[in-house]
């Protein structure tokens, strides 16, 4: 009954429209008053699911996504991309796949990758011969490996779920691997459209062209060399990594580039503050509901029903990959990040797997989900970048979500994907 009251006010509230976040803070009021919890306990959770050093990492990384996303960095991505693999048929396809890698890398988010590479290729692809919405259902499906490599925001956010018992640096090398596999499975798919459907070819840059190219790409990608060598190194912490990343996407984007005004700053902060701000208010409120979904005992409950399921840890893995994929369609990723980890630790603990490479099963999963209808985040912003309608840009997306589908049965199936680099480096 205690769940019932819990979960069922969540999603009642959810229903008639109430933004996530209002909704978790509220139903765990409701919880707190129905199992006799004094509401001051309730707030002391709240605040303290934001009072964390390692949160810093989230505004630190948003802005310098949104600094570089905004700066010029997505259009010289893109060029050097073109050096790299612009050149074979269907390179164009080819060379959105890697800029969303090479900007994944920089920004760690999916929404700000399919924005910045969307609006400078999709209309190029167009021009070249593409159909509209390929150029497209390439941009929303490339964008989802933003959520697997460093600087991912929401490995930060699953970390802090689950407890602080996985670092930060461990998930972030955890994606690399995954995150790479990805962008090369669906490179694959392109050449194999390209090659059937007779794309056309990209032009060879000049060298000269091709030096100038690379050079001025080198300064946007010496972030990832600075955010992942200062990690490795132990010279900084993964949130320290963050603050640095902003100051050197700063340093880049004003200084080297100078594409950017110094009268938009203000506006640009003011976007991050606000987003940051609706980030918050979540992490405080979902903390309060998973403390309330504690004491309900509620993930011993749910971690006895699929133990009850089988005692084979390949059938629990794909039933909870079943559940995962399908709330991954109905709610935004951070959320669901921070409800399900502190009730599906303990289910994952108990058969044997790994939180870091559980870490990447969610990741996918949910990746997967904010391309997918009926509340698919990234493909609402490809669509709307590439003028296409969600229709269309769902059925050119089939052949890719098939791609992602084998991704993530690799990722879940086969440890060593995620957990290889982790145990080589830290």
């Amino acid at each position: 009954m205690d769940a019932l009251i819990l979960l069922g006010s969540f999603i009642a509230l959810i229903l008639i429209g109430m933004p996530v976040a209002y909704a978790l803070g509220l139903s765990a009021l409701i919880g707190a008053w129905w199992i006799d919890i004094p509401f001051q306990a309730l707030m002391i959770q709240v605040a303290g699911g934001v009072n964390k050093f390692s949160l810093l990492a989230i505004p630190f990384f948003v802005l310098a996504g949104a600094i570089m996303a905004e700066g010029g960095m997505s259009r010289r991505l893109v060029a050097f991309a073109g050096v790299l693999v612009g050149f074979v048929r269907g390179g164009l396809s080819l060379v959105n796949i890697m800029a969303s890698t090479f900007f994944g890398a920089i920004s760690g988010s999916s929404v700000a990758d399919t924005a910045s590479v969307g609006s400078v290729l999709i209309p190029e692809m167009e021009r070249r011969g593409y159909p509209r919405e390929f150029a497209t259902a390439v941009t929303v499906s490339g964008s989802v490996q933003a959520l697997l490599t460093p600087p991912s925001h929401n490995s930060v956010l699953y970390s802090l779920a689950a407890g602080g018992t996985v670092s930060i640096a461990s998930l972030f090398m955890a994606g690399v691997v995954p995150g790479l596999l990805m962008s090369a499975c669906l490179m694959v798919l392109c050449l194999i459209f390209a090659k059937k459907r007779n794309y056309p070819k990209g032009e060879v840059i000049p060298l000269k062209q091709a030096l100038k190219i690379c050079g001025e790409a080198m300064w946007g990608l010496m972030a990832m060399v600075i955010i992942l060598g200062g990690i490795l190194s132990g010279i900084f912490t993964a949130t320290e990594s963050a603050a640095i990343a902003v100051l050197w996407s700063f340093f880049v984007t004003m200084f080297i580039y100078r594409d950017y005004k110094w009268s938009e700053l203000p506006k640009l902060m003011h976007r991050t503050v606000r987003t940051i701000s609706i980030v918050m208010i979540l992490i405080g409120f979902a903390a309060s509901f998973g403390y309330i979904m504690t004491l309900m005992q509620i993930p011993s409950k749910i971690t006895t029903m699929f133990l009850t399921l089988s005692d084979n840890r390949y059938v629990i893995l794909m039933c909870i990959n079943v559940m995962l994929l399908l709330l991954g369609t109905v709610m935004d990723m951070a959320p669901l990040i921070l409800i399900l980890t502190p009730i599906l630790m303990p289910v994952i603990l108990g058969i044997g797997v790994d939180p870091v490479q559980f870490g990447m099963i969610m990741l996918v999963n949910l990746g997967i989900g904010l391309i997918t209808p009926p509340v698919g985040a990234v493909l609402f912003v490809g669509s709307a970048v590439g003028k296409v309608s969600i229709e269309k840009t769902v059925k050119a997306l089939l052949p890719f979500y098939a791609v992602l589908f084998l991704v993530l049965l690799a990722v879940t199936y086969i440890p060593a994907l995620s957990l290889w680099l982790p145990n080589l480096v830290l």
